[in-house]
């Protein structure tokens, strides 16, 4: 296909505003089409970690054999919303299918290839948005444990995971004495990555994507679009206020919302909102020389960032829209206080869905049936992650150059 000069980007998050930037940059003329309601959505309360360690497939043998163990029902973080089971009683066994050990091969060889240095791709990112210095950091993470216990079968378990270009060595006990200072008791053990990375803020890295944009003279149309139709070879995305949107091309880039925009285009995406939520204090002591800390027997992860210290865990499965949980944010709030982590006792609440598959591959790619249709959505846990990279294949396609075959299986068609 030839390169076509009018874009839409469908969904204001992380992939889609680094979509649009990069298809503006590029030369083309871009609007983004965003609801403008950013808490809504996963890209604006999540940790912000640049996970290039995530390399290992979460369907699986060994996700199965703990699901169990992991309920929230028993203390843990896994939980799924009962009047919801229409929406992830189907996806659960799609899930089943891609944990057969073939499939988990297969997805681990496609994640090795889009885990291929994330942190590079937003460093290239941030040079073209001419970002502040310090929105992306290379600082990689730590991974630690309450027990000595929990410390051996953590560190047994990721010494035999794929952890594609990220790196880690177990932490010195200096290491370890530095938690003295803002936790009740040390941590009995610990990992420490490198090869990952933290954004200053998601939001921070979001608005300074968009003011890119627009400086490049990208448009933002603040509205919910309601559908893509394709027209001859060109295609529309009508708006909630009857207003239409020409472009040659379009992306959906919705996250859990996509699959309204793509089923009446004959297209199944089995996707399920997988709910993330957080905390965030703006008054806390943890220090600056302190990096992403994952407590990993409480599925706690801690990070401090420029507006304050976040807390987030849970994955909640269920409708993207559904009111949130309480119980979930004073779980969060009660692991703080039993690691005596200084907080607030108001903190901010975000609760958002994580787009997810039951592949947990996003879906990447243009419409076999629909050429003018592009998207990029399904991302999980690894939104932020890999949102540079998505850009940079959206990009590549857009400019008429052959994507890379391992891209092939992010095609939505793979269900069907």
């Amino acid at each position: 296909m030839t390169p076509a000069q009018r874009w839409a980007v469908v969904g204001g998050g992380l992939v889609g505003a680094a979509t649009a930037l990069r298809l503006q940059a590029a030369g083309f003329e871009t609007a983004l089409i965003d609801r403008g309601d950013p808490r809504r959505g996963a890209s604006f309360g999540n940790i912000g970690h640049i996970a290039a360690e995530q390399c290992e497939p979460m369907p699986s043998p060994a996700t199965l054999k703990g699901a169990v163990g992991r309920l929230f029902a028993f203390g843990g973080p896994l939980d799924f919303r009962a009047r919801d089971a229409s929406l992830w009683g189907p996806w659960a066994l799609r899930f089943l299918a891609a944990s057969r050990p073939a499939a988990v091969a297969h997805g681990a060889e496609v994640l090795a290839h889009l885990l291929d240095d994330p942190v590079g791709a937003w460093m290239r990112l941030a040079a073209l948005a001419e970002a502040p210095d310090g929105l992306i950091r290379a600082t990689g993470h730590s991974v630690v444990w309450s027990t000595p216990e929990a410390a051996r079968r953590g560190l047994a378990g990721w010494s035999a995971a794929r952890t594609g270009g990220a790196r880690f060595r177990v932490m010195e006990a200096e290491e370890l004495a530095a938690y003295d200072a803002v936790l009740r008791q040390r941590p009995a053990g610990g990992i420490r990555f490198t090869g990952t990375g933290q954004v200053s803020e998601p939001q921070a890295v979001r608005d300074a994507l968009l003011a890119a944009f627009s400086a490049k003279g990208g448009q933002t149309i603040h509205a919910d679009a309601t559908a893509v139709r394709p027209v001859a070879d060109a295609a529309e995305v009508a708006l909630s206020d009857g207003t239409v949107i020409d472009a040659d091309r379009v992306v959906v880039a919705a996250g859990a919302w996509s699959e309204r925009l793509m089923t009446p285009l004959g297209v199944r995406a089995p996707l399920v909102g997988e709910r993330g939520y957080s905390v965030q204090s703006a008054q806390h002591d943890w220090p600056d020389d302190l990096p992403l800390t994952v407590f990993e027997d409480r599925a706690l992860a801690v990070a401090r960032f420029d507006g304050g210290l976040r807390a987030s865990s849970h994955v909640e499965f269920g409708a993207p829209s559904a009111r949130p949980d309480p119980r979930k944010w004073r779980s969060i709030e009660a692991h703080l206080r039993d690691l005596g982590v200084a907080f607030s006792a108001q903190p901010d609440r975000w609760c958002g869905p994580r787009p997810t598959l039951p592949d947990y591959l996003p879906a990447i790619g243009r419409l076999n049936a629909h050429p003018q249709v592009h998207y990029a959505f399904g991302h999980q846990h690894l939104g932020l992650t890999t949102a540079a990279r998505t850009a940079e294949i959206i990009e590549q396609m857009a400019l008429g150059r052959p994507a890379p075959d391992w891209t092939d299986a992010l095609r939505i068609e793979r269900f069907g």
